[in-house]
């Protein structure tokens, strides 16, 4: 009886034993299927938000380049369809005066609309930034209703901005057989295209400001001719690409037009200025920005001008900005401007030859002017020729 009474004691603690070590198990299970639930649960909205670009909600550039490959998955026999870049113009004038915030509330507005004004037909992207795109599921010869219908959903007023679009579209598959294809046509008719905007608005208003100080200031319309010109060799060496040159030059070209409303005897004076006079010359950036901001097309140009005359260590003027803060296009234009003006005849001053002129760009690197544009500038003084040829110098308004 004690044997059997013994035996079945370590019978049941035995049970327990195991009892314990199943339910252990168990939750070891448990958890391990949880976290993996968690995990999948985690991927799959990793993988939802990298096909959702989660400012707008529109698809992503990830999802944009799976929707092509599908499309176009027998190349040049699939199905027709038409591929729309859009590119927004005045956003980011917009975005730098009212702030982000009121940047992405813009953007995520005018996503919603692009997607109501083609959610019948297809659907649109945002791949970043400024940029959307529609993949329209119809013959692209009757694609432009819906393309205009896309551009007014991109467009919005309101006082002191105005935003539109330009844009490119592609007929596929008989213009481009493959998604990269597709993109890369698309992006340059875009482009193309936003630069037909700035022939018929902006460039037409630089013009006439340009025409304005030839008539008024001869000698300050041709300085600032010269100026765009190196500018542009300059931007160029440092990569720019085609629409940031178009915009430097413009700024180039237009960056002492605030000059029109400083009086002639301050302007054209022999000797030094005097304090006050000082005072009331260095109002011309802030007066070029303003004639500038008037004309949409010309916003971002208004920024460079107002920055055009502020000084890599911070002494100039008119809101002290230094280093990179001072926008790259004004730092290029303050290099050109400076060289040019050192080698022309001033009213109170005679000009210095071109070696001299190159001479205190580099003794003026790293405190009046950002070193690396002042390298990009030596480096092109052979391309700049006969800019900086040492010809005979041509008088200009300080």
């Amino acid at each position: 009886a004690l044997g059997v009474l013994v035996y079945g004691g370590f019978h049941h603690v035995g049970a327990v034993g195991l009892g314990l070590a199943a339910t252990a198990m168990l939750l070891v299970i448990a958890r391990t299927a949880s976290a993996l639930y968690e995990n999948m649960r985690l991927l799959r909205a990793t993988q939802q938000e990298a096909l959702t670009d989660s400012l707008t909600g529109l698809g992503s550039r990830r999802s944009l380049h799976a929707a092509l490959s599908r499309l176009l998955a027998d190349g040049a026999a699939s199905a027709p369809a038409l591929f729309v870049v859009f590119d927004l113009d005045g956003f980011k004038a917009y975005n730098d005066r009212f702030g982000h915030l009121a940047g992405d509330t813009m953007l995520a507005h005018l996503g919603q609309r692009l997607q109501a004004s083609i959610a019948d037909v297809g659907s649109a992207y945002r791949p970043g930034g400024d940029e959307f795109c529609v993949v329209l599921d119809l013959d692209p010869a009757n694609g432009e209703t819906r393309i205009a219908a896309a551009l007014t959903a991109l467009a919005a007023d309101g006082e002191g901005f105005s935003v539109r679009a330009s844009y490119g579209a592609v007929a596929i598959p008989s213009e481009a057989p493959t998604p990269a294809q597709a993109v890369r046509l698309a992006d340059d008719r875009m482009y193309a295209h936003k630069r037909g905007h700035r022939s018929s608005a902006g460039a037409q208003t630089h013009e006439a400001l340009l025409g304005l100080l030839r008539e008024r200031h001869p000698e300050l319309h041709e300085h600032l001719r010269r100026v765009g010109r190196l500018a542009v060799v300059v931007g160029r060496r440092l990569g720019m690409n085609a629409e940031q040159l178009d915009e430097l030059r413009r700024a180039a070209e237009l960056h002492d037009i605030g000059k029109a409303g400083i009086p002639d005897a301050i302007l054209n004076k022999p000797g030094e200025l005097d304090p006050n006079e000082w005072a009331f010359m260095r109002r011309h950036t802030l007066l070029g920005e303003r004639i500038l901001a008037a004309a949409p097309a010309l916003a971002p140009v208004a920024r460079l001008v107002r920055s055009s005359h502020e000084h890599w260590d911070g002494n100039g003027y008119p809101d002290g900005l230094d280093g990179t803060s001072i926008p790259l296009g004004a730092r290029v234009v303050a290099v050109c401007d400076a060289f040019d003006a050192m080698t022309t005849e001033r009213p109170y001053g005679r000009a210095v030859s071109p070696r001299d002129a190159l001479a205190e760009l580099r003794s003026e690197a790293g405190t009046q002017f950002d070193p690396d544009i002042v390298e990009a500038f030596l480096a092109a003084a052979e391309e700049l020729r006969p800019e900086t040829s040492g010809a005979a110098p041509e008088r200009a308004a300080p």
